[in-house]
């Protein structure tokens, strides 16, 4: 099985910066893409960012400019550096993993969310 881990959520202020890292374990072939999405309370679960495993990114409009997408692969890592915070970035961060099994299933494995709140 493979799953996903995401640490880094917590508290800050209008203007502050957080990083959100994730980690992928498991066995595993490949991890074609990875990503981090968001959800609020009584809304779906939106996009942030993701990036392949070419390195090629694809941001929301809201985190464009603010959030840096990075990626590690030889850890099977994930970061999001989020700078210049708004309240209304305020959500729950969740990270998922897309890939393949080693007998060639594929997997979307998503983490069980990390709390990001921002005060204004």
């Amino acid at each position: 099985q493979v799953h996903t881990a995401e640490s880094g959520g917590g508290l800050a202020q209008a203007g502050g910066s957080l990083t959100l890292s994730c980690t992928v374990s498991g066995t595993m072939s490949s991890i074609n893409a990875m990503g981090w999405y968001r959800q609020t309370p009584g809304n779906q679960r939106s996009l942030v960012a993701t990036i392949t495993s070419g390195g090629s990114t694809n941001y929301a409009d809201s985190a464009k400019g603010r959030f840096t997408l990075s990626r590690e692969n030889t850890r099977n890592a994930l970061y999001l550096q989020m700078n210049n915070l708004k309240p209304e970035d305020t959500a729950v961060y969740y990270c998922v993993a897309i890939g393949y099994y080693p007998l060639g299933g594929p997997f979307d494995v998503w983490g069980q969310g990390t709390q990001v709140t921002v005060s204004s």
